[in-house]
């Protein structure tokens, strides 16, 4: 199995940028497809963006296309998310997340969570 452990929130005001990592130990990322998924107080948790692993293709969900990119380093065993223009409607915990097939609404494994707060 793998572990996933996140860095890289904090507070940022709108406009600003934050990038988050999530560092991989046990298993090469190679082998999964790893997702951002985020959960904002009172609402369920939602998918944000994932990387195929079989690809490279990439997935984002209508309400960061433009501003957010996720990507991976094989060599740091490391998923990123570059966030840009972020508004307060981004405030939530963010989890990494790894599922073992090409699906990016479900993962096997997750992070701890990193909270990112935007303030207007």
């Amino acid at each position: 199995q793998v572990q996933l452990v996140e860095s890289g929130g904090g507070l940022v005001q709108a406009g600003g940028s934050l990038r988050l990592s999530c560092a991989a130990s046990g298993r090469t990322i190679s082998t999964y497809t790893m997702g951002w998924f985020r959960q904002a107080p009172g609402k369920e948790r939602e998918g944000v963006s994932c990387i195929s692993s079989s690809d490279g293709s990439t997935y984002y969900v209508d309400s960061v296309k433009g501003r957010f990119t996720i990507s991976s380093d094989n060599a740091k065993n490391t998923v990123y998310l570059q966030m840009n223009s972020l508004k307060p409607e981004d405030t939530a915990v963010y989890y990494c997340a790894a599922e073992s097939g090409s699906s990016c609404a479900k993962a096997d494994y997750w992070g701890q969570g990193t909270q990112v707060t935007v303030s207007s």
